[in-house]
């Protein structure tokens, strides 16, 4: 598809910013059509902790067909891990881990975020940390409840309703730990099968006139049920920053929501402007930090002429 002209100056501000390192691709996609690209779009690779937001797209699918009760507790899924976990710890629900909020802080595979709430400090429901446990947890509900594996359902429910090119069943695997019970499930994807996420999201769940996804879990995803301060919010799995966060460096003139993940996997959505931007690291020890991602959007902004 070919791309309008733009703005000499603002592209060369803009392929500068992404000619520090780091970056591999840049995508951006306003009202359907692709309107900038730079780098290797059909290339697969980590998008760390974007996994959680995609996890978030089986669940919808599920519980709307009845598959998964959002209000089911973990005592009620029999969910435990190596520490037994405690009778309040297992008041926690699918909803709670959803958002981040289930009060249990059991040591975790891949638990790699800030230092840990001792065990019981809250009650579930009651507190958000980003907590990789609730993630890990909710692939275990996933196939525990459904019977399938994520690979296997993430192929049948959307990368082969929404034609995406480059998805392959094991671009996402499990890795266990000793940590936990629980694997982290891993992802990989190449930057245009993840805009194609983003369409999704920005057309209400539509594809080719077709109910992929609930409209409403889409809202309520991008909902900030946890207010983070300075603009921030957390929904179901999702970022969300309102225009000119002060406490967001990807923050912009309009409201905007996100995945991310760690060394400048992005999925950004601004539903303002009927856009969507992918930024992908092929090296995600090696890319780039949340506040030079915000710089490469408003430059990219400034090149498709949105500002």
């Amino acid at each position: 598809m070919s791309i309008p002209p733009m703005s000499t100056p603002h592209v060369d501000d803009l392929d500068a910013l992404l000619a520090l390192g780091g970056s591999t691709a840049l995508l951006a996609v306003r009202e359907g059509r692709v309107v900038f690209e730079r780098g290797h779009h059909a290339h697969r690779s980590s998008i760390a902790s974007v996994r959680k937001s995609l996890i978030g797209i089986l669940y919808g699918i599920a519980i709307a067909e009845g598959k998964i009760d959002a209000n089911a507790t973990l005592a009620d899924l029999s969910i435990d891990d190596i520490s037994p976990l405690s009778p309040a710890e297992q008041q926690a629900t699918v909803l709670d881990l959803l958002k981040a909020r289930s009060g249990v802080y059991h040591p975790c595979v891949y638990g790699n975020e800030p230092p840990r709430p001792a065990r019981g400090t809250h009650a579930a429901g009651t507190f958000w940390f980003y907590n990789n446990w609730d993630f890990n947890v909710l692939g275990t509900i996933y196939r525990q409840e459904t019977g399938r594996p994520l690979s296997a359902a993430f192929q049948e429910h959307v990368a082969e309703p929404l034609g995406m090119r480059d998805f392959a069943p094991d671009d996402i695997f499990d890795l266990p730990g000793p940590e936990s019970r629980h694997p982290v499930y891993k992802m990989r994807f190449s930057g245009r099968d993840l805009a194609r996420i983003g369409q999704l999201f920005l057309k209400g769940g539509l594809w080719d006139g077709r109910r992929i996804l609930p409209h409403q879990w889409i809202i309520d995803s991008v909902t900030p049920w946890s207010d983070l301060g300075g603009g921030r919010g957390y929904g179901y799995l999702w970022w969300t920053a309102k225009a000119q966060a002060p406490g967001d460096s990807l923050s912009i003139d309009f409201p905007i929501c996100y995945a991310s993940g760690a060394g400048g996997q992005y999925i950004i959505l601004v539903e303002a402007l009927d856009l969507v931007v992918v930024h992908r690291a092929a090296d995600v020890s090696n890319g780039i930090s949340h506040a030079r991602m915000g710089e490469i959007l408003r430059a990219l902004l400034r090149v498709i002429g949105c500002v």
